[in-house]
């Protein structure tokens, strides 16, 4: 055994790996337990080719959902690994509030799962960004955790200050589908000092959660106005309509 083993056996013993859910011992560090994994609302099967949200049956070809059908998406595709309620929000929640940065590389691995079939090698990985104020009253943006794990896990370029929010935007919560949009509507944008690194190839912007697609929208069309190719998303959650 060498000695990164032996040390990597020492920690263990002192701090043996933790479920990521419910903090019940696991074998590996930064996982489920069976209980919690087989409770995580994972996507899977058919699914909606511009948000990744489930779709029920089966389908030889690209489908979309009620609510892209009926919603103009600027980007090509996106994906998503997990529904938004039961464990999966707790989980959300938990490294957007609760300073759980140990999710972020899981969930990543979740992500790219989803999201490996539809980057291209030159694309170029993305978080949305946080007002400056709010990032330091939360002293982190958990979407450039999960942006700099995805890009690790797709072998992909990642930058995690190109997109920038210069004015402060009110919560979304609670607000209807047409205030999100009205709210983000042009609010995000490319930073002057990194419109060379996307300037004629693509971009895959990682959030957290995505509900109405307000905030991707925006930071979509800001990509494609300082040169992108194309835009891919990728999101850890997708809202479903009956969580």
């Amino acid at each position: 055994m060498s000695w990164a083993q032996r040390m990597q056996t020492l920690v263990q013993l002192v701090y043996p790996p933790r479920c990521l859910s419910c903090g019940g011992m696991v074998e590996s560090d930064f996982g489920l337990c069976g209980v919690c994994w087989r409770d995580t609302p994972f996507i899977a099967g058919l699914t909606c080719d511009l948000c990744g949200t489930r779709l029920p049956g089966s389908s030889d070809r690209e489908e979309h959902c009620d609510d892209c059908l009926t919603t103009a998406r600027p980007w090509s595709k996106g994906r998503a690994a997990l529904e938004y309620k039961d464990r999966g929000r707790r989980m959300v929640l938990a490294l957007k509030h609760g300073d759980r940065h140990d999710i972020a590389r899981p969930a990543a691995r979740w992500m790219a799962r989803q999201t490996r079939s539809i980057v291209r090698e030159d694309t170029l990985v993305v978080p949305v960004p946080l007002h400056l104020h709010r990032h330091l009253a939360r002293r982190y943006n958990q979407s450039a955790l999960l942006a700099e794990a995805l890009a690790a896990e797709l072998d992909l370029d990642w930058c995690p200050d190109l997109l920038q929010r210069p004015q402060k935007t009110p919560s979304l919560d609670g607000k209807s589908r047409d205030e999100r949009f009205a709210t983000l509507a042009g609010r995000l944008s490319v930073s002057p000092l990194r419109e060379g690194l996307i300037r004629g190839r693509s971009v895959l912007i990682v959030d957290d959660v995505m509900t109405s697609g307000a905030t991707l929208a925006a930071a979509t069309e800001a990509s494609l106005a300082a040169g992108a190719t194309e835009v891919f998303v990728s999101v850890l959650a997708r809202v479903v309509k009956d969580a």
